[in-house]
C-alpha cells in the first residue's frame, strides 16, 4: 500500500509537471526545445547509523533530458528530468550499496545572450525521489544552475551548465533499513547534490 502511494505522488508531480509544459504549446510550438545531457554529480555524505560519522558516497554519472519552450525573447519555460546512481560501503556489513536519485523539476531560464553565445541562469521547484533496495521515497527540492550555450546554427546548440539540488528530507527516514538493520542514515535536513553536465539542443 505504501508503495502504490508513493508511485501515485511522483506520477502525480509527473503529470502536474507535464501540464505545465503543455500550457504554451498553442502559442510557441515551433520554439520547443529538447536537449538530452549527461555529466558527472556530486552529493553529500550519508550518516553512519552506529556512530553518526560520515559515510562518503561516490560520484555518479548523471543522465537527463531537458524540454523547454521560448516564453519571452530573454527566458525559457523548462521541465527537467535527471537521474544518477550512487554508491556507499555500509559500516554494517562492510559490502557496497547502491541508490538512485531522480529529480523532477520545473524551472525558468533567464538568457543573456551575446550574438552565437548565451549565459544562462535557471531555478526550479519540483520533487527529489530516492530508491534504495529496500524503499523509496519523495521529497521536495528546488534546484539551481548556471550555464553556458554556443549556437551552432539557430537549432542547434551544445549547452554546458553547473547545477545544484537542494532537497528537504523528514525526520526519522528509514530509506536504508532493512528491519532492525540500518546501512546509513539521511542526515535530516536538506540532501545536496551538485552536477556539472554537458548537452546537444535541438530547438523545433
Amino acid at each position: 500500500m505504501r508503495t502504490s502511494l508513493i508511485s501515485l505522488n511522483f506520477n502525480y508531480i509527473i503529470f502536474i509537471n507535464t501540464a505545465l509544459l503543455l500550457l504554451p504549446f498553442s502559442s510557441h510550438a515551433q520554439d520547443i526545445e529538447i536537449t538530452p545531457f549527461i555529466g558527472k554529480m556530486l552529493s553529500s555524505d550519508l550518516v553512519n547509523s552506529q556512530n553518526s560519522s560520515d559515510l562518503t558516497v561516490d560520484s555518479g554519472n548523471n543522465f537527463g533530458l531537458a524540454v523547454a519552450w521560448q516564453d519571452s525573447p530573454n527566458g525559457q519555460g523548462q521541465i527537467l528530468f535527471n537521474t544518477v546512481n550512487h554508491n556507499f560501503i555500509s559500516s554494517s556489513d562492510l559490502q557496497e550499496h547502491s541508490f538512485d536519485i531522480s529529480y523532477l523539476h520545473f524551472s525558468g531560464v533567464a538568457q543573456f545572450k551575446q550574438r552565437s553565445y548565451v549565459s544562462t541562469v535557471s531555478l526550479g521547484i519540483g520533487g527529489t525521489y530516492f530508491e534504495t533496495d529496500n524503499k523509496d521515497e519523495i521529497y521536495p527540492s528546488v534546484t539551481v544552475a548556471f550555464g553556458t550555450r554556443y549556437e551552432l546554427s539557430n537549432n542547434f546548440a551544445i549547452v554546458t551548465e553547473l547545477r545544484g539540488y537542494a532537497s528537504y528530507i523528514e525526520d526519522d527516514n528509514q530509506l536504508f533499513c532493512q528491519e532492525t538493520t540500518c546501512h546509513a542514515l539521511l542526515e535530516d535536513g536538506i540532501w545536496l547534490d551538485g552536477s556539472i553536465s554537458v548537452g546537444f539542443a535541438v530547438k523545433f
